[in-house]
């Protein structure tokens, strides 16, 4: 069974950095697109970035750009966040998301797999 499962989460201050990391399982990673989406409180889910299975990524949101960068590491089955600079407003549960496509979709209905979400809190 496919299983997604994120970590690096946590509670951190203005300014601060995190990476998180999405482990794989269940599937041929490297045949997948991945995506990171984030739900802050009280707001839809929106997409952040994606990469597609050789390592191109798609544009960012608008306020992580500079900031947030996605990876991937095909043998071990994990694609990362790194976020830099964070700010209260990067407050949200993260997702990563898998889907067996040639390109990265932007929207969540692109994505067949999904991880629990790991909670990133940031104070002022």
């Amino acid at each position: 069974q496919v299983q997604l499962v994120e970590s690096g989460g946590g509670l951190v201050q203005t300014g601060d950095s995190l990476r998180l990391s999405c482990v794989a399982s269940g599937l041929v990673f490297s045949n997948y697109v991945m995506g990171w989406f984030r739900q802050p409180p009280g707001k839809e889910r929106e997409f952040v970035v994606g990469i597609n299975r050789y390592g191109s990524t798609t544009d960012y949101i608008d306020s992580a750009k500079g900031r947030f960068t996605i990876s991937r590491d095909n043998a071990k089955n994990t694609v990362y966040l790194q976020m830099n600079s964070l700010e209260p407003e990067d407050t949200a549960v993260y997702y990563c998301a898998g889907g067996r496509r040639l390109l990265v979709p932007k929207t969540a209905n692109g994505y067949g797999y999904w991880g629990q979400g790991t909670q990133v809190t940031v104070s002022s």
